[in-house]
């Protein structure tokens, strides 16, 4: 088992949104490689802190709670991170149980298009996949797979799924500026996640104006070349330079290690003296 590169991995998924692992498997995987501290960052949910908390202060590792925000600016898809939210907040969680229920109804739109196309699976074989409360398309591909109507994970949203497949429905739209402005009302930090290639140092500014604390530098999408672009650009901008593997277990993402990609601890003070302001 690969040690950890980095002290603080600040970006990974369970079962609660699209990740493999169980909360309480993520932080003993995060304490095994040599982390000391962890954000948990599920996809529209929260729903995970809780129990990797109480993991999390057994094996003495610092849990960051996180989420990960997905939204639409100007018809490509921009993920939105959070850190340090408060998960009893009212506003968060109105605003996430509405995001999930559309999650839901998108699904089973999708499940209505792969049925025209001959290819019968249904909701609760989604749900059952799932395990967690938040739904999307990773769990329909899984299911795919688990019930022989693809042979893997990446044909089965390669062929299906995507942007422009026969099957695909777009998202209700969220914007950016709404994401940042949710997870800033629950007192949080709000990161731009993984901005490879499809993301204009124009709109970073822009984003920054309505909110914006913070740029992921460190992920295993970007090139060593993009990694250090986006260190010049934080510094620039006086944005937060974060870092995270995306890890969502050894079978969706087998070449994402957990802790390959990450930061250091001084980052998480960064970010704690952020949630005053």
């Amino acid at each position: 088992m690969p040690i950890s590169k980095f002290e603080a991995d600040l970006h990974c998924h369970t079962i609660a949104s699209d990740g493999e692992l169980s909360p309480e498997e993520v932080v003993e995987l995060a304490h095994e490689v040599g982390l000391k501290a962890l954000a948990i960052t599920d996809h529209d949910t929260i729903g995970s802190l809780a129990r990797a908390a109480q993991k999390a202060k057994q094996a003495g590792l610092y849990l960051l709670p996180g989420i990960e925000i997905n939204t639409d600016g100007e018809g490509k898809e921009v993920h939105i991170l959070g850190y340090g939210l408060d998960e009893n907040n009212y506003y968060l969680k109105q605003k996430l149980q509405e995001l999930r229920e559309k999650r839901i109804d998108r699904v089973k739109q999708i499940l209505h298009k792969l049925r025209k196309l001959g290819l019968e699976i249904s909701f609760q074989q989604v749900i059952t996949v799932a395990r967690g409360d938040s739904v999307g398309r990773p769990h329909i591909a899984q299911a795919m797979v688990e019930y022989g109507l693809a042979p893997s994970f990446k044909e089965a949203f390669t062929k299906y799924l995507k942007i422009g497949a026969p099957a695909y429905v777009p998202r209700e739209k969220i914007t950016p500026v709404l994401a940042i402005n949710i997870i800033r009302q629950a007192g949080g930090v709000a990161v731009l996640a993984h901005p490879g290639s499809n993301i204009s140092q124009q709109e970073i500014v822009q984003w920054k104006k309505e909110g914006l604390q913070g740029i992921e530098v460190s992920h295993p999408d970007h090139s060593p070349q993009q990694t250090e672009e986006y260190r010049i650009i934080a510094k620039k901008l006086n944005l937060i330079a974060t870092g995270g593997s995306d890890y969502h277990g050894p079978s969706i993402k087998p070449e994402v290690k957990l802790g390959q990609w990450g930061t250091g601890l001084e980052t998480i003070e960064i970010i704690e003296k952020a949630k005053i302001k």
